[in-house]
């Protein structure tokens, strides 16, 4: 929590929030997975690795999990307290989804799970994580599940995926929004 926390006041543009996500939020984010089909999952913004760690826990043992995270902090502390072989942590833009997939011998992605701040980054970076998120996605017909502080995503959302259904989980600080896209 601290290690999230002074990440938070040297970065609060990339972090949107100054603790991690609660478990109801992980709850509801993760609730409509069929934890028995999916094979390939992908989260932006692991942070500190609260959803990452329920991620693994919920995942077949046959399931990769590729994360990308740019604060060099949190890649260091993801590696070293998430030693599961099905983890893959890689240090840079979730708008290099495609081309790391690829490199790994995936095919796409069957659910992508994500919480960076959407609303605080260039409008060019944001539109390119939303492409190669949608892409991956097509491959396998998955789903973009994301939460939120601000609507302001939302209209960006409904621009790349064919639907966008929201939800809320007020028992989060601070409480978010919650958005579930399929292609």
């Amino acid at each position: 929590m601290l290690l999230f926390a002074r990440n938070f006041f040297k970065h609060p543009r990339m972090l949107g929030s100054i603790i991690p996500s609660s478990r109801f939020l992980i709850d509801d984010l993760l609730r409509g997975v069929d934890w028995r089909r999916a094979r390939v999952f992908v989260e932006y913004g692991p942070g500190v690795g609260n959803i990452t760690a329920e991620l693994l826990r919920r995942m077949h043992r046959d399931a990769r999990l590729v994360v990308f995270e740019t604060n060099d902090d949190f890649v260091e502390f993801l590696r070293e307290s998430l030693p599961d072989p099905r983890l893959h942590v890689v240090h840079g833009s979730a708008a290099d989804v495609e081309r790391v997939l690829a490199g790994m011998g995936l095919d796409g992605a069957d659910y992508v799970v994500s919480g960076i701040p959407f609303s605080t980054m260039p409008p060019q970076v944001r539109d390119a994580v939303l492409r190669a998120t949608r892409a991956v996605l097509a491959r396998r017909g998955g789903r973009f599940l994301v939460y939120q502080f601000s609507r302001d995503v939302r209209r960006h959302l409904r621009r790349e995926f064919a639907e966008v259904r929201e939800g809320f989980e007020p028992l989060n600080i601070l409480p978010a929004r919650l958005y579930y896209c399929s292609v």
